[in-house]
């Protein structure tokens, strides 16, 4: 494999990569479940944008995860887990959505920290 690919898309564990991806796939599953229930006609495009969205969510997870991570640090918050849960959701539907702009950050992030 190429040294660049490697350092990049290689630069999260196997564990780390498999758990965010399946939970990236929860969201274009729902989408296409709606629009079937619809009887609407999705274009083509929508089905590239969602795998595209659902490969690249694990990097852009990573880079959300890594700034919530150096702004809150070790600090822990006790809060109602429904709240909780509600945030979480709304964080990973946003970190899917954009994906395709976030993961980019990420992806440079892992080539440089694995260059060294």
């Amino acid at each position: 494999m190429h040294p660049v690919i490697q350092k990049t898309f290689g630069g999260l564990s196997k564990e780390y990569y498999f758990r965010q991806f399946v939970f990236g796939l929860l969201f274009p599953t729902i989408v296409v479940f709606m629009t079937g229930q619809a009887k609407v006609a999705t274009p083509i495009f929508s089905y590239v944008l969602f795998v595209v969205n659902s490969l690249l969510y694990p990097y852009s997870r990573f880079v959300y995860e890594s700034v919530i991570g150096f702004i809150v640090g070790k600090n822990v918050f006790y809060v109602n887990a429904i709240f909780m849960l509600i945030v979480k959701l709304i964080t990973m539907t946003l970190c899917w959505a954009f994906a395709i702009f976030i993961a980019p950050v990420g992806l440079a992030y892992l080539y440089f920290a694995n260059s060294k």
